[in-house]
């Protein structure tokens, strides 16, 4: 991205649509509260404006 141009919104990638309802897909921050989304990094979500993390819970592997 070059200087002067605008980053487009992309809040459509945030929700999916079940049964004719809307769901959001990634939680909101603890922290920040509500309208900020926190990433999903594979085995933990992550606020990018405060750091906050949440570590996802994994299952116990039987042998």
């Amino acid at each position: 991205m070059t200087s002067g141009e605008k980053r487009r919104s992309r809040a459509y990638t945030y929700y999916i649509i079940e049964d004719g309802k809307l769901k959001r897909r990634l939680p909101f921050c603890n922290r920040c509260g509500r309208g900020y989304f926190m990433a999903d990094h594979g085995d933990r979500y992550a606020c990018g404006k405060c750091g906050f993390t949440i570590f996802k819970t994994q299952k116990t592997k039987t042998r």
